[in-house]
């Protein structure tokens, strides 16, 4: 380049022999452990060794530094080829056209020496490059000026933001800790009141307690007192039993004047039966008899020659049962977290007992639904309830394959019958109160003595689940329903079917008797009712009340109305003179239950949601 150009030369760095001296390397293998030499140990000659490497590099590192850096090689630029880049970049096309024509004339012309086309200085060069450069550096400042006031405003804008849920903040904050004093001092009020409540609870308790059991006393009382009133009245009335006035001639003339009139009465019975196509039973001339050897405590079943005492009630309210017209809901009882399973109700009394998928068992009385008893034992989800025919027990049966009987005045569980091996579906008090049967999905039904605590009776012929049991009232008669789609009959005495109905295409899942007990009614999974005359074996009516499953059946009083839980969240009715079917809806789920109380006033259902749903 020109004489104004510096030049500057880059010295050699070395590392002379005395410096490799200082320093000593020893290879260290990897798993070998670290440890210093017996020289190493002075601490003298370690320093002096750190401050001689410090000195060494700080030498080097100062060399380094006072070499000159090689200038940038460039490439000179001649005057015509700056000339020509200028003009072209200023867009003098003409121009450049008439110097390339005239220089080119005088370079042919030999006019022009190499000393005149000599290389443009660099001061215009770097002119050049700097011009460029503050032109690019201004657009990239203008570019920067105007990200930074947008980034100023969004900055202004969070700020204002920022203040604005700070201020928020501090009032949420202010107001949670007002909150949480607030609940410190209700939670010290409440406290203080935690030993009276539970005081209070417990004399509630107590106090329902005592209600029930001077209830049932009552009952007692009351039922003895009737008892003996009825007697003194036949005894005045002279056709009843008579007092015997001496141990003479007067005590063996009534002896022999009831005997033949009770034979009279026997025989007249055997003959009613007789003419009716029905053998009365003989246990002397039955050659399934039991001869087992008995347990000293078993019970033995009452005669079938009974009359239901339901019966002549309700056939002498039966106008006054029909002029009730449609049912209504009149009332609602949440009474379960999960679905009301089964129900059952008190034999004199307003009492309703519910079960439970929670597991519970409640007592309620009706219409009111003031809740009385609560009772919790079962470990699984319960699915049939019974009240013992004297309304002082209760049977349950549940998921858990367990029979348990409940005594009120007790408040606890006295028995638990264990035998099924799969889930219990329902159970049935016979009308003594010594036996109770129960059906379940191993596809047996039992009969229980409660006083000898066994099972008397496994019943074997279904060939699926037996998912309903009934006894038919005052009687020895068992009818169950299974998932096999048939219906039978039972002779509890002995355990033996006596019966079984066919017609059904689906599952049955329960049947029941009207209260004169020649009427059967029986649903399947398909909604479809079926009516069966329980003489003739044979089907009386069908009713397609589907397509949604059928779950459980009740007769009113005057058997005449017909009343099906559906799983579509209906209660069905179906009047057998009319033939008309009416649905009430009210649930919010599939109903599961139902019943009529005995002056057929109300009709009860349980269903799904929990609740439990009064018609009147």
């Amino acid at each position: 380049m020109s004489g104004d150009t510096e030049t500057f030369y880059l010295d050699t760095v070395s590392i002379t022999e005395g410096s490799e001296e200082d320093y000593q390397y020893e290879e260290v293998p990897a798993d070998d452990d670290v440890s210093l030499v017996e020289g190493d140990e002075d601490l003298a000659r370690t320093v002096q060794t750190v401050q001689g490497q410090d000195q060494d590099a700080q030498l080097q590192s100062q060399r380094v530094v006072l070499a000159p850096k090689p200038p940038l090689s460039q490439r000179p630029e001649v005057v015509d080829d700056f000339l020509r880049n200028f003009l072209i970049r200023m867009g003098m096309t003409r121009t450049l056209d008439c110097f390339q024509v005239e220089w080119y004339e005088m370079v042919q012309k030999g006019l022009l020496k190499n000393d005149d086309a000599g290389f443009v200085p660099d001061a215009y060069t770097h002119n050049q490059i700097l011009d460029t450069e503050v032109k690019s550096l201004k657009k990239d400042l203008a570019g920067y000026k105007e990200a930074a006031n947008r980034a100023k405003e969004a900055m202004i804008k969070l700020q204002k933001e920022r203040d604005f849920h700070r201020m928020h903040h501090k009032r949420v904050a202010q107001e949670k800790n007002k909150l949480i004093n607030d609940i410190k001092r209700l939670k010290a009020h409440y406290a203080s009141y935690e030993p009276l409540l539970r005081q209070l609870h417990e004399k509630y308790q107590t106090v329902l307690r005592q209600k029930m059991l001077s209830t049932l006393e009552r009952d007692r009382a009351i039922g003895e007192v009737t008892g003996l009133q009825a007697t003194l009245h036949s005894l005045e009335a002279g056709r009843g039993i008579q007092l015997p006035v001496s141990k003479g001639a007067k005590h063996s003339k009534s002896a022999s004047s009831e005997g033949p009139t009770q034979k009279a009465l026997q025989e007249a019975r055997e003959k009613a039966l007789l003419q009716e196509g029905v053998v009365p039973y003989d246990p002397t001339k039955d050659p399934t008899k039991q001869t087992t050897k008995r347990h000293p405590k078993d019970s033995d079943f009452p005669p079938d020659s009974r009359v239901n005492p339901r019966l002549a009630y309700a056939q002498g309210n039966s106008s006054h049962l029909l002029k009730l017209g449609g049912y209504h809901l009149s009332n609602t009882l949440k009474g379960h977290d999960m679905a009301v399973s089964c129900m059952a109700l008190h034999p004199r009394k307003a009492i309703l007992v519910t079960g439970s998928d929670d597991r519970l068992w409640k007592m309620w009385s009706i219409p009111s639904g003031d809740i009385i008893m609560t009772g919790e034992g079962h470990t699984d989800w319960i699915s049939g309830c019974s009240f013992h025919p004297s309304g002082t027990k209760l049977a349950t049966v549940g998921g858990d394959s367990s029979v348990r009987i409940w005594d009120f005045s007790k408040s606890e569980c006295i028995l638990a019958l264990e035998g099924h091996l799969q889930a219990v579906w329902a159970c049935t008090w016979h009308s003594c109160g010594d036996f109770l049967a129960t059906c379940s999905m191993d596809t047996t039904s039992r009969v229980w003595d409660i006083n000898s605590e066994r099972c008397r009776y496994i019943m074997r012929g279904h060939m699926d689940s037996v998912n309903s049991i009934e006894f038919l009232p005052f009687s020895n008669t068992l009818l169950t329903s299974s998932a096999d789609k048939t219906l039978s009959l039972w002779d509890a005495r002995q355990g033996l079917c006596a019966q079984t109905f066919f017609g059904h295409m689906h599952s049955c899942n329960h049947a029941t008797f009207n209260l004169k007990g020649d009427t059967i009614a029986s649903c399947d999974s398909y909604g479809v009712v079926k009516l069966w005359d329980v003489r003739k074996v044979s089907a009386m009516l069908s009713v397609d009340a589907g397509p949604h499953p059928g779950n459980q059946l009740a007769f009113d009083p005057t058997g005449q109305l017909v009343a099906l839980a559906s799983n579509d969240g209906t209660v069905k009715i179906l009047d057998l003179t009319s033939g008309q079917l009416a649905s009430l809806k009210g649930h919010e789920d599939d109903a599961q239950c139902l019943l009529f109380d005995h002056k057929g006033q109300y009709l009860l259902s349980g269903g799904s949601d929990g609740t439990i749903r009064l018609w009147s």
